[in-house]
């Protein structure tokens, strides 16, 4: 059994196989290099074959979505633990150490990630991930590092360890066994969020999550899915939804489901008025398959043996803080 496997999952991203892979083998040399094709309907799979054909292969029939593609293809990979890498991360030199010796370290934790940069600029955080992701009282989800869509200098801030909320899923350093108790990421999710409610079920159950900055990767970000996609809007608003519902205790849940129904509604009215009618249009359909499904959500929610809260959670509106307070940054919020 491997020590480490770093699994690429990909989904017409054979650009981004080309720029990036020959450093992640450059870099993971004494680790196994698996990717994981979706079905994807570009060359990339020919791309492999043909140049870099020692590189293990998985090739799905049809394109599962993130959580489900992971799902199938970490169940043909045996090892201690996993990476789930996205296509368009670059690696940097000696970027699995630091992660791997501190999970060797520390058993209790279940999940980390290393510090995540922007590839198109490079002294800033990234949006998905920067600095260890957190979430609000209301299930808004924020960095260290990024707060809605301010990112932050990396100035060495954030050069520490850190306990978080959720590690990101464009690299998550995950501990096998304990993925597989928790029956991995939720097919259900398709992609978005999933690694936000997998986290919190591994606090949950007792595991922490957490930040190792002595590693940097940079990320693309968008490369599957632009944002500027209603169906990401879509997803976006929909799972955030189900995550709340899924995990959080029932005195919160729905006060919290409450409140961000008025505020969806005014994110709603946003897009409306400055032309973006398909993403509002988006969070309508949110709305209505998540209630629509409510029977099969709550199925889901029967199975989670512990509700918690959890000291990574944001006890104050995000919302309330940024765009009434201007607080930009995560030092700002004090907390």
């Amino acid at each position: 059994m491997d020590k480490v496997a770093v699994v690429i999952l990909n989904y017409n991203g054979k650009n981004f196989l080309e720029t990036f892979l020959p450093t992640v083998l450059q870099y993971s040399t004494s680790h196994t290099v698996i990717v994981a094709d979706n079905a994807s309907t570009d060359d990339s799979v020919e791309f492999l074959e043909q140049n870099f054909p020692t590189v293990r292969l998985i090739k799905m029939p049809t394109n599962t979505g993130f959580s489900q593609g992971y799902n199938i293809a970490l169940k043909e990979v045996e090892a201690e633990y996993y990476v789930l890498l996205n296509s368009d991360v670059e690696v940097t030199a000696q970027w699995l150490d630091p992660l791997v010796t501190f999970m060797s370290e520390h058993p209790q934790v279940a999940a980390c990630q290393p510090k995540i940069k922007a590839y198109h600029q490079k002294t800033h955080f990234e949006y998905a991930g920067a600095a260890g992701g957190f979430i609000d009282r209301l299930g808004y989800p924020f960095c260290r590092g990024r707060i809605f869509d301010d990112t932050e200098t990396d100035q060495g801030q954030y050069n520490d360890t850190q306990e978080i909320f959720w590690a990101t899923g464009a690299c998550m350093f995950v501990r096998a066994s304990h993925y597989w108790q928790m029956e991995g990421l939720d097919n259900d999710f398709f992609a978005h969020m999933e690694e936000i409610d997998l986290c919190w079920r591994f606090k949950n159950a007792g595991y922490q999550v957490y930040y190792v900055g002595a590693s940097e990767v940079y990320h693309v970000g968008g490369g599957t899915l632009h944002k500027s996609n209603p169906r990401k809007t879509f997803l976006n608003f929909r799972n955030n939804l189900v995550l709340l519902y899924k995990n959080l205790p029932a005195r919160k849940l729905w006060p919290t489901l409450w409140w961000r129904f008025w505020l969806d509604g005014i994110a709603w009215w946003r897009f409306l008025l400055i032309g973006q009618r398909k993403d509002a249009f988006a969070i309508t359909k949110a709305y209505w398959q998540f209630y629509r499904s409510i029977g099969f959500w709550r199925k889901k929610r029967q199975k989670v043996k512990n509700f918690a809260l959890h000291p990574q959670m944001f006890g104050q509106s995000l919302v309330f803080a940024y765009f009434l307070k201007k607080k930009k940054t995560f030092k700002d919020l004090r907390f």
